[in-house]
């Protein structure tokens, strides 16, 4: 299907969700270079939020437009790991107005937004489904590295359990491609500044445990991100440490992106499908790790989520 889709446009564009993750850029950045690699008479761009410092290491890092071209019409736009339009933020008029779409994700919550849609909601990561969709007798080394740093990253190098055998068979291919492994795990999946360990010792200091001990929950408001000089993307991983509690089943971690709006993250053990709580508050995600956005204190956040939890909790 996607190498069908290549030959009939022209121009191509590439975009995935705000506030882009490993998975989102290693797909879209693995992708983009396939295609130059492949189809060299394509023009390819992609369209994401600013990249973390840690993902700059990438081929093609420097190339990503974070403003649409005016009046700029594409023969193909590719939606990667993007549950809905909304969530493609500010590439979404892009899509709109492109002659074909197509979306490639693993959301369960993604309706199939797209002209054609590739959704597998069992994969590990887009970044994976990406890999399947392409010649892989035509993988590069950057190639494997941009889609290597997105399986990593939505497996948490590898201990989910949405890593599956295919997920470790992809792995191991990509790594025959020259993929340094251990430097990339050590540089962007553990190495953090000496900020974001504070914030993540503030993260636990300060966390709450409730329902008897099966939930945790902890957040950050604006002033204190500020005071710590970090931004977002350092807060990444926040909500899987707080989750690794011996006896907790769902992890919260909010951080505050206007005043009284928070964005929650959620993490979830065997028992509790976050997926369907997120869902409820107008989020999405995965069974064992989803989001939204909720307008209120943490302690509103908390009290609303408990009543949702508790429902799955008490089966």
């Amino acid at each position: 299907m996607l190498n069908r889709l290549l030959e009939l446009a022209d121009t191509i564009a590439i975009g995935g969700h705000v506030r882009p993750d490993g998975d989102c850029i290693g797909s879209g950045l693995g992708l983009r270079q396939y295609i130059k690699d492949n189809y060299k008479d394509k023009e390819v761009e992609v369209y994401l939020e600013e990249i973390p410092e840690k993902y700059r290491f990438l081929e093609g890092t420097e190339t990503v437009r974070h403003e649409i071209p005016e009046g700029k019409i594409y023969d193909l736009f590719i939606c990667l790991d993007c549950a809905d339009l909304e969530r493609l933020g500010f590439s979404a008029p892009l899509f709109e107005n492109a002659k074909n779409t197509l979306c490639i994700d693993h959301h369960v919550s993604n309706p199939g937004f797209a002209k054609e849609n590739h959704i597998v909601p069992d994969a590990s990561s887009t970044s994976e489904l990406v890999y399947e969709l392409i010649n892989r007798e035509c993988v590069s080394k950057e190639v494997a590295e941009a889609l290597y740093t997105g399986i990593l990253h939505d497996t948490g190098v590898f201990q989910y359990s949405c890593t599956a055998p295919s997920t470790l068979r992809a792995a191991a291919e990509l790594l025959e491609a020259g993929v340094d492994a251990p430097k990339i795990i050590r540089d962007t999946f553990y190495e953090k500044t000496y900020a974001q360990h504070q914030v993540l010792g503030r993260a636990l200091l300060e966390s709450i445990l409730f329902l008897d001990g099966r939930c945790i929950a902890s957040y950050i408001r604006e002033r204190e991100m500020r005071f710590f000089g970090v931004d977002r993307s350092d807060l990444d991983g926040i909500a899987s440490q707080l989750r690794n509690t011996k006896g907790v089943e769902v992890a919260i971690f909010m951080d505050e992106i206007r005043p009284n709006v928070y964005k929650v993250s959620l993490r979830s053990g065997d028992i509790v499908d976050v997926s369907v709580i997120a869902r409820y508050f107008g989020g999405g995600g995965h069974k064992k790790a989803a989001g939204f956005t909720l307008t209120g204190t943490p302690y509103d956040v908390i009290n609303n989520l408990s009543k949702q939890i508790e429902l799955q909790l008490e089966k």
